[in-house]
């Protein structure tokens, strides 16, 4: 069954290609994904990879769970299942959204007070 392991601490210029290259070493890699920022599309430093086997994990995660690659020193373990995420806030959580009522301003016609 393959495993998924997280891989943290990697040098932002590390690429796919470069990860899969090294994780082969400890044996047959499914995939290799470098996770990258959605609005500047630069890597946020960590990916996941999946092996063929378990075996072939824990040998990636001895083999490479703190030594350096590219200049870092990085972070193998096995991958956790994503959390749900909870309201953390943000912009338009009910309401009017902030949004200006009444009229007013340049250009419009007078108030006129009762």
């Amino acid at each position: 069954m393959a495993k998924k392991l997280y891989v943290g601490g990697l040098a932002y210029q590390t690429d796919q290609q470069g990860l899969q290259n090294l994780f082969s070493q400890a044996g047959a890699v499914t995939s290799a994904v470098i996770i990258n920022d959605k609005m500047t599309g630069r890597s946020k430093g960590f990916g996941f990879v999946e092996m063929a086997t378990d075996e072939e994990a824990q040998n990636a995660i001895s083999m490479f769970n703190g030594q350096e690659f590219e200049g870092r020193a990085i972070t193998v373990n096995e991958a956790r299942p994503l959390e749900p995420r909870s309201d953390r806030g943000g912009f338009n959580r009910g309401g009017n959204g902030g949004g200006h009522q009444g009229g007013g301003g340049f250009g419009g016609a007078r108030r006129q007070s009762w």
